[in-house]
């Protein structure tokens, strides 16, 4: 599986490579009552761990995360216009931030 990768640079100029594991944010309604309470939600891939999920909200968006919760969402079995599917299986990330950091989303 390819992944995309980010090239940053350092204090000392160094280049540092980290891999991309952050989709998009989760923006649903749960999702923006938690943000209130500095806990952002973002879809994550597969593979992504906690650590580098925290190293790339660093890279980001310049806060540093207190802890990073990864959830593993199933797919779901549905029935929509009298036919049978599934739902997409993904994973998300709850990260908290210390308070009175922020990150804009939307």
């Amino acid at each position: 599986m390819y992944m995309a990768k980010k090239e940053l640079t350092t204090k000392n100029n160094e280049k540092e490579v980290i891999a991309s594991y952050i989709v998009a944010p989760r923006l649903t309604e749960k999702a923006s009552l938690q943000s209130s309470a500095n806990a952002y939600t973002f879809i994550v891939k597969a593979n992504a761990t906690k650590h580098g999920i925290a190293r790339e909200i660093k890279a980001s968006y310049k806060v540093s995360p207190v802890a990073v919760n990864i959830v593993n969402i199933p797919g779901k079995r549905v029935f929509v216009r009298g036919r049978f599917g599934t739902t997409s299986p993904m994973k998300k990330a709850i990260v908290f931030l210390k308070k009175g950091d922020t990150i804009a989303i939307a």
